[in-house]
């Protein structure tokens, strides 16, 4: 019995590089088909806002990625090319939908800082300097807003009784474990004290340089602010009767507790936390909802297509 032989005409297979630059628009497709009611009833409440303040919420959405390409540049004491920079953050944005809890934006920035010649060390470092420093700084915000603002949000009246002692138990069950693992286990020891090392000496040569730290800690700062920014404007142009500062407490409140979340994108447990926020903050219910769907449509799914062929785009050009 013979084999027939596949026509010359035909790829024996597939390059990977092309299966790379494929993965973002399937991604968009299955996403799309899974949260099309989503999709469709933002858009509907789109249609009866007040645009202005939409745009509003379109341009401090832009501003998030600058704000990321400069943090991103002050962790890192080696200069990296700024319009890549600025477009890798654009597209790591469509990746954040494959991996939890940012893993997608991670994996993008470590493959275009390979791609620029900085170490993985080094770029490790500068991921986990990135992060902190973000994360410090959406804290210390969150903190000061709720000093300034102790009554803004009323999380009390939402949470059923007897949930608190159980949600720090297990909170204190994660860090036990955690702790645990980390004395008993010597592998993992050992590569959490030598990325730590690491990580140090990048932090120490990122403050050694005046315009570095001022690009980490002043882009750490700008991301939560430009984010909080663009919830409020799409507050502001449905109505939302909850003042702006008090909705940016609400945001920064439901992200923190969010990041404990490790859904692809944020998506569900995102719009779940806002609308809870703002309705602690004193907002009607169906309102909130309005204004998280819009929010998301703003910030998610609009961006989702383009960032999907920038980061097709990327791969083919070997920027990534």
């Amino acid at each position: 019995m013979t084999v027939e032989r596949l026509p010359q005409s035909l790829p024996r297979r597939l390059p990977v590089r092309q299966i790379l630059c494929l993965l973002p628009l399937a991604l968009v497709a299955v996403v799309a088909v899974q949260h099309r009611a989503v999709l469709a009833e933002g858009f509907g409440h789109l249609a009866s806002a007040k645009w202005p303040w939409l745009l509003a919420a379109v341009a401090a959405t832009c501003l998030t990625w600058v704000a990321a390409a400069v943090t991103r540049q002050g962790a890192l004491v080696q200069r990296l090319p700024k319009r890549r920079l600025v477009a890798t953050q654009f597209a790591a944005g469509a990746a954040n939908h494959l991996l939890p809890t940012g893993l997608g934006a991670s994996a993008v920035n470590l493959r275009f800082m390979a791609v620029c010649g900085v170490p993985l060390a080094r770029s490790s470092a500068a991921l986990a300097l990135y992060m902190l420093a973000e994360s410090i700084a959406r804290v210390g915000l969150l903190l000061g807003l709720l000093v300034t603002f102790p009554d803004a949000l009323r999380i009390g009246e939402l949470l059923p009784d007897g949930a608190v002692g159980p949600l720090l138990l297990a909170l204190g069950a994660v860090v036990c474990v955690a702790v645990t693992v980390l004395l008993l286990v010597g592998r993992v020891r050992a590569v959490v004290v030598t990325f730590l090392r690491t990580a140090l000496g990048e932090a120490r040569s990122v403050h050694r340089r005046p315009v570095r730290a001022l690009a980490l800690w002043g882009g750490s700062f700008s991301f939560p602010v430009c984010q909080a920014a663009g919830f409020v404007a799409v507050g502001q142009a449905l109505g939302l009767p909850v003042p702006p500062l008090h909705m940016a407490l609400a945001y920064l409140a439901a992200t923190v507790a969010v990041a404990l979340v490790p859904t692809p994108g944020g998506i569900g447990s995102v719009e779940a936390a806002l609308i809870v926020a703002l309705v602690a903050a004193g907002g009607p219910a169906a309102v909130a909802t309005a204004v998280v769907l819009a929010f998301r449509v703003i910030t998610v799914w609009l961006p989702l297509l383009p960032g999907a062929l920038t980061l097709g785009a990327l791969v083919r050009m070997k920027i990534i």
